[in-house]
């Protein structure tokens, strides 16, 4: 048995809906760069794989099984590490060396002139 066993549990279903969170946003986001993003993919889906192993041992279910899902998302996290790894730089714009391209559009140029400051002759401040 586990000490605070009911403690545990809790924890491991918020790190479940961490997991689901980060699969959804890197859904979204991979579909933006194009799936770019396979190392982000991976650890979201290693980080679920963990959690309901995790939870299954708390139970006490299927304890082989969720062995077996613990091991599998150890080879999905090396994977992503390696995915990570092998991903080619971010591109620089040409325009400025300063700002990465993300392969996203660029914004609208503003149409509105920023506000202007008036200067006071140095004779005129204190009158």
């Amino acid at each position: 048995m586990v000490a605070g066993r009911g403690f545990w549990i809790f924890v491991w279903y918020g790190i479940l809906v961490l997991g689901l969170i980060g699969l959804w946003a890197s859904i979204i986001w991979g579909r933006r760069l194009k799936w770019q993003n396979l190392d982000e993919l991976l650890r979201a889906v290693g980080t679920i794989q963990v959690s309901v192993g995790m939870l299954l041992l708390l139970y006490g279910l299927a304890e082989r099984f969720a062995t077996g899902l613990l091991g599998l998302a150890l080879g999905v996290f090396v994977a992503a590490f390696v995915a990570g790894r092998n991903l080619p730089p971010p591109r620089r714009r040409e325009d400025d060396g300063d700002e990465l391209d993300l392969g996203l559009p660029d914004p609208p140029p503003e149409t509105a002139e920023p506000p202007r400051e008036h200067s006071v002759p140095a004779g005129d401040r204190f009158s």
